[in-house]
């Protein structure tokens, strides 16, 4: 039998392809890639932005690449959020060290939100899912904030909201509740929108899919509202005049601190300045004077010569001045705040207790060593862990202190208030971070905690942006960034506690159980349809 080539060309066109179509690819990478930008969207939404509801959209299409995934589909889309978030939040992290530590902290850090997407996706299916999902994103949350190393809290969703209508939520339970309502809010957004667009559904159930979306949309926002009057500005203990330091560096990077007596005489110098504008009658003498973190990394209580300029400063001032120093005693490094008193000398101290890996200390030494020594040599000894709240007595007032990086830490700043303070610091050092939109994340901080605890809060930073905060998070002085300058204000004292402050950790931990209950319910409904389906 005689085949034509025709015939061959029929067989040929008869064959049905296994190769999917072109277009077909292309929309398979279609939630990848709004994965990834929803997860930049997000971060637009951080300081120094004021693009706060960009994080509702950021949400929104989140749920959608999510709803009704399968576990292994929503562990790769979730973490492809995470990357696509954390990797631009983060790049101040390698500005000085180079890319590695910046990828490797993104590379650990998405893992939690690769997590998150998995109890997302898995919730997604039941009824009231935007409430579930939002609780599994304020557990992902809690964990990012206490593993590894003692927890890494940047990037939370409230520190993006401080210029929010959601912010006065953070006096009812601190960040894990503000957070939980912008997410709740994004998902529900999602969920108007895929309601809307379902008609195939019975007019009962779009109605009571419906309900729901829009109270996932509502009830955050009126919750917002009714908050308002937890947030005030009203003296309850009187007033105090407080200065701010910012006396800059000699220069900006990682050896900013080989001059170390520079940056001291840089203090010094400006509040030597500010002291001829008080002479001068050009500004009220304050009651006290806040230098930052490592304003003197010259040990005082070892050096004379350093001890006897901070002595001049606070004489000059007339007023006892908080100094950031670095102090040795009995073999160990301590990151600690100094009250140096015109009259007594050093009088009162505070050591960090939440210590900055890979910064103040360096975990896996060994192994960091063999990868890069470079690294190593950058931490040479570690830094030793204070023990007690830190909370100074200024002739009757209580100041607060939460080192920099203690900030981002929930608990950190509130035993502060629960121990007594009227206003709080956060003596920082951004000097290594060049001019990084960290220093700005770090402020926007400040400003959420200055409404979760209904506290002026003071930021006094050796390099900017030093700033001072109401009550009400609003931003009232603030400085450039590497200049030597200094802020005097009169503030307003607080004694009375906001429910966030009296609750303390319970929100969260009410949330992590709302998140187990929708998870397990989820896995519940999932074991009874398999072996109903003989699986």
């Amino acid at each position: 039998m005689t085949v034509t080539a025709t015939s061959v060309d029929r067989q040929d066109q008869q064959q049905p392809s296994t190769a999917p179509p072109r277009g077909a690819r292309l929309l398979r990478l279609v939630p990848a890639a709004a994965a990834a930008l929803s997860g930049v969207l997000l971060y637009v939404s951080f300081p120094p932005r004021t693009l706060w509801w960009l994080a509702l959209p950021a949400f929104a299409v989140f749920g959608w690449v999510l709803r009704g995934r399968g576990w292994k589909a929503a562990l790769g889309l979730g973490y492809l959020f995470g990357l696509g978030f954390l990797l631009p939040l983060l790049v101040w992290t390698g500005v000085e060290v180079g890319p590695g530590p910046w990828l490797a902290l993104v590379v650990i850090e998405a893992v939690f939100v690769a997590l998150v997407g998995v109890g997302v996706a898995a919730v997604s299916k039941l009824p009231a899912w935007p409430v579930w999902a939002a609780a599994v994103w304020i557990a992902g949350e809690a964990a990012r904030a206490r593993v590894p190393f003692r927890g890494f809290p940047w990037g939370k969703i409230a520190f993006g909201q401080a210029d929010g209508v959601f912010l006065p939520l953070a006096a009812v339970g601190g960040t894990p509740v503000l957070g939980f309502a912008v997410v709740l809010c994004g998902f529900g957004l999602y969920e108007v929108v895929r309601v809307g667009l379902d008609w195939r559904r019975t007019r009962e159930v779009r109605r009571s899919a419906a309900a729901v979306a829009l109270l996932s949309l509502a009830v955050p926002v009126v919750a917002a509202v009714a908050a308002r009057p937890l947030v005030s500005d009203k003296a309850e203990n009187g007033t105090a005049t407080v200065a701010v330091i910012q006396g800059n560096v000699p220069r900006l990077g990682l050896d900013f601190n080989s001059q170390r007596r520079a940056v001291l005489d840089y203090h010094a110098r400006e509040t030597q300045r500010l002291a001829a504008e008080i002479k001068a009658g050009k500004v009220p003498r304050p009651d006290f004077v806040l230098w930052p973190e490592n304003s003197s990394d010259i040990d005082p209580f070892a050096n004379p010569d350093a001890a006897a300029v901070i002595e001049q400063a606070a004489e000059a001032v007339g007023a006892p001045i908080s100094v950031g120093g670095v102090v040795e005693r009995d073999g160990k490094l301590y990151n600690e705040q100094i009250l140096w008193d015109p009259d007594k000398g050093a009088t009162q101290t505070y050591d960090k207790r939440q210590v900055q890996p890979f910064g103040e200390y360096l975990p896996l030494r060994s192994l960091i060593g063999a990868i890069n020594e470079n690294w190593t040599s950058m931490v040479r000894q570690d830094f030793s862990r204070g023990s007690k709240p830190g909370v100074f007595d200024i002739d009757g007032t209580e100041v607060g202190l939460a080192t920099c990086y203690e900030a981002a830490f929930d608990w950190a700043v509130r035993d502060t208030v629960t121990h007594g303070a009227q206003l709080i610091s956060v003596p920082s050092n951004n000097a290594t971070f060049d001019r990084s939109e960290m220093t700005y994340q770090q402020l926007a901080m400040s400003r959420v905690r200055a409404v979760e605890h209904s506290r002026t809060v003071t930021v006094p930073v050796t390099s900017g942006v030093s700033a001072i905060i109401m009550p009400d998070g609003k931003i009232t002085q603030k400085t450039g960034m590497f200049v030597a300058d200094s802020l005097v204000q009169k503030v307003p004292l607080r004694s009375s506690e906001t429910p966030a402050t009296r609750l303390g950790i319970l929100p969260e931990i009410a949330l992590l159980l709302v998140a187990a209950g929708g998870v397990g319910w989820a896995i519940g409904v999932g074991v009874r349809g398999r072996r109903a389906g003989g699986v």
